[in-house]
């Protein structure tokens, strides 16, 4: 895999973990190397919301989500919360492109801190300090005055906040439509091509 081909995805535990499978499945099939971080809270939303359970044990769960998305030796690497030796800890090996989708607030307020308290945390804090590219996919409603100043603080430090908020212009006939919305402004932001949605005033069969 070429180096440029790596991405962080971070699923966290707010509700839409759909929205951070999908998007990790767009990015196998555009055959990107994903460094996979999922929190516990996540695990509990997939259990809950989707009826998948992910084994708590990083390497059973990576191996499930290789057969799951027919991925290629290598092209999925998931580390563990306190991984602290993985590429995604440091500036010297992480990723330049990294996602957090969802995006819970707990998560939004520690990376706006600083905390590091996880895996998660600090890769979002390398992408920050380094100046890599950094989205941050929210789903929360309504938003408190501390949860826009995070978002506020975290776009003046170079983060981008894209939050999950289906469009429907495009006319969705499912949730899979409006999940797919979502996944394909993230593709969009990250510069990776994707059919998922056609631009704004161009067809389904011009795209």
């Amino acid at each position: 895999m070429k180096r440029d081909n790596r991405i962080t995805l971070a699923i966290t535990g707010a509700s839409g973990a759909q929205y951070g499978l999908r998007l990790l499945q767009a990015l196998i099939e555009s055959d990107h190397q994903v460094y996979l971080l999922v929190s516990k809270a996540a695990q509990m939303v997939m259990k809950l919301e989707m009826d998948f359970d992910l084994p708590s044990h990083h390497k059973k769960a990576e191996a499930l989500l290789m057969e799951m998305y027919q991925a290629k030796p290598g092209q999925i690497t998931l580390f563990g919360k306190d991984d602290w030796t993985s590429p995604v800890a440091s500036g010297s090996g992480a990723p330049k492109k990294m996602v957090v989708c969802p995006c819970s607030t707990g998560s939004l307020s520690a990376i706006a801190t600083g905390a590091c308290n996880n895996l998660i945390e600090r890769g979002a804090d390398v992408a920050l300090k380094e100046r890599h590219q950094l989205i941050l996919v929210p789903r929360e409603t309504p938003l408190s005055e501390i949860h826009l100043q995070n978002m506020l603080t975290l776009t003046r430090a170079g983060a981008t906040i894209l939050p999950a908020m289906p469009g429907f212009y495009q006319k969705p006939n499912s949730v899979e439509d409006m999940i797919d919305f979502v996944v394909a402004r993230i593709l969009n932001a990250l510069e990776i091509d994707q059919d998922l949605l056609a631009p704004w005033g161009v067809s389904e069969e011009e795209s």
